[in-house]
């Protein structure tokens, strides 16, 4: 039974002046419980309409209809079977099943976590390609002990994305003849090309499908989310939107484009000053732009994210269309002959195949926003310093708690993550955690993207390190940071192993240098004092970081993998080595930094760039052996912890500066 009769809710939003009825009201309500739970639960109600009354029936509507949502479905061979039949009623042979959304983010909505729902792998990156009478699932090194864990090993092979290929286990079980499935919206252009050549070899053929076969088993699919979408501040942006689409316009007409259409959302959250709540963790509207040279921006969202009466909300040369409309305009483009730019690594096949099909000029290239959004402005730098403080308050507010708690081993892996997310909260500007918290004790530590279920929750025991790696949203900042803690007395292996891994973690944070090196450059750098041992890890050293954006962001990193775009003053990255031993433990450094200039020696000739490490908190340094380091390692070691405590002492209560001065002593 309804809490709240249709009748009593249309007079309500009527009283209120809302433009929806009644039914419109719950379809927009399946929506908001489709998107993660904001900060403010409540602001989602200025969606339909204001008014005491009518806001608190609203929110009692929405908690019985959460109750109700959901069922739980199929178990896992059922789905697989189900699935396998509506291929075949397809005439499809075998299918694939990518783990990114429309936008090839990395966190999806409810909606589009289709592998997990099919394989039960609940991994950010990862594809399963399903044939008639076999799966294999393919995902990368941080996830390989994770898949072997979450998946059935007799319905799904599982394996390592780099040494074994999805294009080359496809070339090897595709027969001459079949089709193979895919859905263009949730594949690039780039992807489906090395797809082509794989069915190629094997003779078969690659079919996209108008829609997603996972979508016509999945009983209980959530709808698409709907939050509310904001405006960004400028006293945090730094500049304004309209600033932002001149000079993103100015690069464009310079490359001879006539429009570029953006698929990323935080490219359109940071050109446009908005922020959202669609997906988990990041503060982040879903949605398509075009935007010409001319500087006007269409946004194609769904119109009911904005509250009644906030369309000004975009600025002026901002028009918001539906969805729907996006397709028609591209449509325009071709009959108009126009240059269109289209990153063929981020934009979805649907997009490309859709303006090659209506005359469009297409013109590869970089999104023209990941950049410029990349080069944090003086604004934003400040308040990525600000954040990383308030931040490290917190989380070295818990590293006490941790200390004076863990040995009596009532602690666990869920405990220690909400204990933590709790001193976060207390913070000026938070608005949620930045990805979900890997809290790993002992064995669970070496899973590089571990994440504890109730089913997995381990003690924190004396003897065994513990692995945190966890990051909050600001408004005026994102953080990421990874600390690891001996619990009791560790072993000299620990110690040894903790002490290179932080090695290399000061020797990439004390480099200098020339512009135009890629992060691809130093990366060895950070893996040298491993490399001395016959050590190593099998992750990237530093990922690009958002400003309230995302916790993972382009063009920039610092991996093994090539990459081609320089380093440039304002980009903030991780500097994160680390260490695992597969069954006993995993250790991680990580702090964020970001580039800065560097005066060149007077003899020099180069323009010269370096680090500033913006995340404060102490290094445990139990585990740190001092005859390991270098003189220099020990003075940056300890410049470091005496600026750690002299700028969070003061933000912390009394009994939390006592163990910070203990814990940030000298050891050089």
């Amino acid at each position: 039974m309804n809490y709240l009769g249709d009748e009593t809710l249309e007079r309500l939003l009527k009283r209120a002046g809302s433009p929806y009825a009644a039914a419109e009201a719950r379809d927009l309500i399946g929506g908001v419980i489709a998107a993660p739970e904001a900060p403010d639960a409540g602001a989602w109600t200025a969606l339909i309409g204001s008014g005491t009354e009518l806001e608190r029936q609203l929110k009692a509507l929405r908690d019985e209809m959460a109750a109700a949502a959901g069922g739980g479905g199929r178990d896992g061979a059922d789905r697989l079977d189900s699935f396998r039949r509506r291929l075949k009623r397809r005439r499809l042979d075998g299918f694939i099943v990518g783990r990114g959304d429309e936008h090839q983010g990395e966190f999806v909505a409810g909606r589009s976590e289709r592998l997990a729902w099919l394989t039960g792998f609940t991994g950010s990156a990862g594809l399963a390609v399903v044939l008639r009478d076999r799966a294999a699932l393919f995902v990368d090194g941080r996830y390989t002990l994770q898949a072997k864990a979450q998946v059935d090993g007799a319905a799904f092979e599982c394996h390592h994305l780099t040494e074994r290929p999805p294009s080359g286990w496809i070339a090897g079980n595709m027969g001459r003849g079949q089709r193979l499935g895919y859905d263009p919206w949730l594949h690039t252009p780039n992807q489906v090309a090395r797809f082509v050549a794989a069915v190629g070899k094997a003779g078969a053929t690659l079919v996209a499908e108008a829609d997603n076969p996972v979508d016509a088993v999945w009983s209980d699919q959530p709808p698409p989310p709907i939050a509310p979408v904001v405006s960004h501040a400028i006293a945090f942006a730094g500049r304004s939107a309209a600033d932002k689409r001149r000079d993103v316009a100015e690069t464009m007409k310079e490359d001879k484009v006539d429009a570029a259409v953006l698929t990323a959302p935080d490219s359109i959250a940071w050109l446009l000053n908005l922020r959202g709540g669609d997906v988990p963790y990041a503060p982040l509207a879903l949605g398509f732009a075009i935007i010409k040279a001319d500087a006007s921006v269409s946004l194609f969202m769904d119109p009911r994210k904005l509250p009644p009466g906030q369309d000004g909300l975009l600025g002026k040369g901002v028009g918001l269309k539906r969805p729907e409309a996006l397709g028609p305009a591209l449509d325009r483009l071709g009959r108009s002959q126009d240059s269109v730019r289209l990153d063929l690594d981020l934009a979805p096949e649907w997009i490309h195949g859709r303006l090659k099909k209506a005359g469009a000029a297409i013109s590869p290239g970089p999104d023209p926003c990941q950049l410029p959004k990349a080069c944090k402005n003086p604004v934003e730098l400040d308040g990525m310093r600000a954040a990383h403080k308030r931040d490290g308050a917190a989380l070295t507010r818990f590293l006490a708690w941790l200390d004076r708690e863990a040995p009596s081993g009532a602690v666990t892996e869920i405990s220690a993550a909400r204990r933590l997310e709790s001193f976060r909260r207390q913070g000026e500007h938070f608005r949620g955690l930045s990805c979900c918290t890997i809290s790993g004790a002992g064995e669970d530590g070496a899973i590089v993207h571990y994440h504890v279920t109730e089913e997995s929750n381990r003690h924190l025991e004396p003897g065994t390190l513990y692995l945190v790696d966890s990051g909050a949203q600001y408004l005026d900042g994102t953080t990421d940071v990874t600390r690891t803690v001996a619990i009791g007395e560790p072993s000299e292996e620990m110690a040894e192993r903790f002490t290179r891994v932080l090695k290399g973690h000061i020797a990439l944070a004390t480099a200098l240098f020339p512009k135009g090196t890629t992060g691809s450059q130093l990366d060895a750098l950070a893996r040298r004092p491993l490399w001395e041992a016959g050590l190593d890890y099998d992750h990237g050293t530093g990922h690009g970081v958002g400003s309230y954006l995302g916790i993972h962001e382009g063009p920039q990193r610092i991996s093994k993998v090539p990459n081609r775009v320089p380093l440039e003053a304002g980009m903030v990255l991780s500097n994160e080595p680390g260490y695992y031993k597969t069954g006993a433990y995993g250790i991680r450094i990580e702090n964020l930094v970001a580039v800065t200039p560097v005066p060149a020696p007077a003899e020099g000739e180069r323009e010269m760039l370096g680090f500033e490490t913006l995340t404060l908190a102490p290094i445990d340094l139990r585990l740190v052996r001092p005859s390991l380091l270098g003189v220099a390692e020990k003075a940056w070691l300890d410049a470091y912890h005496a600026r750690v405590r002299d700028e969070l002492a003061p933000l912390v209560d009394s009994l939390t500066a006592g163990w910070l001065g203990e814990a940030t002593r000298a050891v050089g």
